[in-house]
């Protein structure tokens, strides 16, 4: 097989794995235009300071020797197998760059034979990309669970971004739907990840030319609705992984029916992308806002309104902590205004140290008083014409598309969604839906 069709086979086998985003681009070139697109293979993603760069996302090989239930590459689903030789991947990765398709490589693989051999497959490639082309660009690399501690350090030291795929948030589910990997053969080396990524840091303050190791940060990747696992359990597990090891993100990947399985979800089902969504959200509340995961969801409430964000959700559920006085709130607790966020509350308290502001000033500073007049006053009084009302509330909270009826009269179209009944938006509030 050529080396273009094992690309194809590869690069739509790493789609599944949302570390990096795609954009599945495909455009042929047109006459008096420059340039075309293709989607195999090529991704982007984000670095720290918010430039966007391409990626060459693609698997060493698809074959496999864990049968993963909700995997499109276990070994027991009757695809084509193919792989790439440590020097096709690295004259591939090398060529594409130097046609500027792509600024880096996301590299991830199967398990062959057994996971020492699948990272020294790896390590290979990367060798030859760093040492023989000595191609300097992004490489982020997935580490296999089960590997030894001296090839996952190898491998460290060739990449700039190390994760290993967490999927299944409990050990229970791990032995249900991927009863190859336990939670002991995961969470060791991202410990062991972890740990060099410490030292390294270290030895650079004290030694100029120490190696550096994963000096991008480590990641890893939870699926969400392929078990009963619930939003609670997620997000705490996501707590403790940032507070443990340290992680730059936890990726969520809403379950895409790949297989048909009797533990599993439905073919037919959709992906559940808006609990996806306000998975990401609640990740920011953690990371940003000064929020635990606790205050969030509980045993009594475990899943996430679908309707509200969780910020919107909180405060609608604390509105005794309410209104704030915007000039003389902490900066902790401008944070858990709906409407206002990390920049916009740093703005107010450099504002504040001028003089008193008012809702004007509030709007021109880019607060969203849509969201935020329910819960904040200037000068001890709230934004002048408003009516405050749970239901007021509510409404202006709430998604687009899941807008309670107006109390005032307004001009029906055929074309209007069904609105929601104010029963179904307190159901929602209280976690009964």
């Amino acid at each position: 097989m050529d080396i273009y069709n094992k690309l194809t086979i590869l690069s739509d086998s790493a789609k599944y794995d949302v570390a990096c985003t795609s954009s599945g681009v495909d455009r042929s070139g047109k006459q008096g235009s420059i340039g075309s697109a293709a989607k195999a293979g090529i991704c982007h993603s984000f670095s720290a300071d918010g430039r966007c760069i391409s990626l060459l996302k693609v698997l060493m090989t698809n074959v496999c020797i864990f049968d993963c239930k909700y995997c499109v590459n276990r070994m027991s689903n009757d695809i084509v197998r193919v792989g790439f030789t440590p020097s096709e991947l690295a004259e591939l990765t090398i060529n594409f760059y130097r046609r500027n398709y792509i600024e880096g490589l996301f590299l991830s693989s199967g398990v062959i034979k057994n996971p020492n051999n699948t990272i020294e497959q790896m390590i290979k490639a990367l060798e030859i990309l760093r040492n023989v082309y000595h191609f300097g660009g992004y490489i982020h690399v997935k580490a296999i669970p089960g590997a030894d501690s001296e090839l996952i350090t190898r491998l460290g030291l060739l990449a700039d971004r190390m994760s290993i795929n967490i999927e299944l948030p409990s050990q229970e589910s791990l032995k249900l739907l991927a009863p190859d990997k336990t939670k002991e053969s995961i969470l060791r080396p991202m410990g062991l990840i972890t740990t060099k990524i410490q030292e390294s840091s270290t030895d650079l303050v004290k030694f100029r030319h120490a190696s550096k190791f994963v000096p991008a940060g480590q990641s890893t990747q939870l699926i969400v609705g392929a078990t009963p696992d619930t939003d609670h359990k997620i997000l705490t597990l996501t707590e403790g992984l940032y507070r443990k090891y340290h992680l730059k993100r936890v990726f969520f990947s809403a379950y895409i029916p790949v297989a048909e399985h009797s533990l599993l979800p439905s073919i037919d089902i959709k992906p559940p992308l808006v609990r996806e969504h306000r998975l990401y959200q609640a990740d920011w509340l953690l990371r940003f806002y000064g929020f635990e995961a606790k205050e969030l969801l509980d045993e009594q409430n475990p899943n996430f309104n679908l309707q509200v964000d969780p910020k919107c959700n909180w405060a609608l559920n604390h509105l005794e902590k309410f209104p704030l006085e915007i000039n003389k709130a902490p900066y902790e607790m401008l944070l858990r205004v709906p409407g206002i966020g990390v920049t916009s509350a740093m703005r107010i308290l450099t504002a504040r140290r001028t003089g008193p502001i008012d809702f004007s000033g509030l709007k021109k500073m880019g607060i969203v008083l849509k969201r935020a007049q329910y819960f904040i006053t200037c000068k001890g009084k709230i934004m002048e014409g408003l009516k405050i009302t749970s239901d007021g509330a509510i409404r202006a909270l709430m998604a687009d598309q899941h807008k309670l009826p107006s109390p005032y009269p307004e001009q029906l179209s055929l074309f209007n969604e069904p609105f929601l009944t104010r029963e179904d938006v307190q159901q929602c509030l209280t976690g009964q839906i």
